[in-house]
């Protein structure tokens, strides 16, 4: 499910509420961080299936969950009332796909309405007077249409109705690439993916909830999906323990807005950890289809053996006519030099950790006018899309 249509963000509040919401946003944004915990609490008691069948536990228990949700209210408000707030655009777009990759759909927004705005009275107390919250609501409703329209338009793109992505698929393959990765091969009812985008995966697991989480498609056929799994959390525990050739499990057809620019500019790609995953991806795709633009991969890893997607990083780069693969190291001192490399002009996709994330867009933020990037791009394995903008 893809589209090059960006969500529409010209949606903008009532006079009356415009006012309300600039008054209280610093109230508002000072405590939303205490807002959405409690938000989430009221909805999962009112609604457990949800917790059990569509949201991941892991990531509910860390917080992360509740810390993007935040950062997106948070945005989306600063952009209603302040005129110099960037455009959350890129941030809609990736919640979008987010949404379609587990299956929301329009049904499901008014239930989060309700346990928000109770949210929030409940944390702000007397200060939530009726004018105020009808205000909150008006925000969360422009939010809520512009997420709404936006995945409509990605279930449209693959020609299914709004939530109808989730397949029965069987594993065809696994292979274990290292200590902590396991790659599997996914056969069924699968459309064809961009390079670089993810599918959710779903497993039932002994207690009897269904757990989803997504993974980075390494490389795809008709109808089958190649996904490199690191064993963290219940889902990828599950599946390196409980499921091998021949079991089925539920996947998603693909989604993700960090995809592969049809472009002639020169493509670095950056990442750390498993977050080689979407770059494999997108590294493989312009092998097969022996693409002549100049291809830079930076990566970093704990060790040379932790590089799960070593050997086929370097087989691809061989296969290219202007690629080279250059890693480093943590347990040898070594980091991305990005002042190094030459990204002028370039298209560049970066995927990892918060924190290497930060590290490289800061050093990006250093380069000189004529050293710098043409694009840069982002994907994380974490719900925190506040780094976003």
């Amino acid at each position: 499910m893809y589209v090059d249509q960006l969500p529409d963000t010209t949606r903008r509040l009532s006079e009356t509420s415009h006012q309300i919401v600039k008054d209280t946003l610093p109230l508002v944004g000072a405590n939303i961080n205490d807002i959405a915990p409690v938000f989430y609490k009221k909805m999962f008691a009112a609604h457990p299936e949800l917790l059990d069948n569509t949201f991941n536990r892991g990531n509910q228990k860390a917080g992360e969950q509740q810390k993007a949700l935040a950062a997106s209210v948070a945005t989306f408000a600063t952009m209603l009332v302040d005129d110099n707030a960037p455009d959350p655009v890129n941030l809609l777009n990736r919640i979008a796909h987010k949404h379609v990759s587990l299956g929301i759909v329009k049904d499901q927004y008014p239930i989060v309405h309700k346990h928000l705005l109770a949210g929030i009275a409940e944390v702000l107390g007397d200060a939530v007077t009726e004018e105020v919250a009808k205000a909150w609501s008006e925000v969360y409703w422009l939010m809520a249409d512009v997420l709404i329209e936006q995945e409509n338009i990605l279930y449209a793109s693959d020609g299914v109705e709004p939530g109808d992505v989730f397949r029965a698929v069987k594993v065809t393959a696994k292979e274990q690439l290292s200590d902590d990765v396991t790659r599997y091969t996914l056969e069924g009812d699968l459309t064809e993916p961009q390079p670089g985008q993810y599918t959710s995966i779903g497993v039932k697991l002994p207690d009897g909830a269904r757990q989803l989480r997504q993974y980075s498609i390494v490389d795809s056929a008709p109808g089958s999906y190649t996904i490199a799994v690191e064993t963290e959390g219940e889902v990828s525990s599950f599946l390196r323990d409980n499921v091998g050739i021949g079991d089925e499990v539920e996947a998603t057809l693909a989604a993700g807005d960090l995809v592969l620019r049809d472009s002639n500019a020169p493509v670095v790609l950056i990442s750390s950890g498993i977050g080689s995953t979407p770059m494999i991806g997108m590294l493989g795709y312009l092998a097969r289809k022996d693409s002549q633009r100049t291809v830079t991969f930076l990566h970093a890893d704990n060790t040379e053996q932790s590089f799960a997607q070593k050997n086929e990083a370097e087989v691809f780069v061989d296969k290219l006519a202007n690629a080279t693969l250059t890693t480093a190291y943590r347990e040898s001192g070594e980091k991305i030099d990005v002042a190094a490399a030459d990204l002028a002009g370039a298209d560049v996709y970066l995927c990892g950790g918060t924190a290497f994330l930060q590290s490289i867009r800061d050093s990006i933020a250093e380069l000189s006018d004529d050293a710098a990037p043409h694009n840069v791009y982002y994907e994380l394995f974490s719900p925190n899309d506040w780094l976003i903008n």
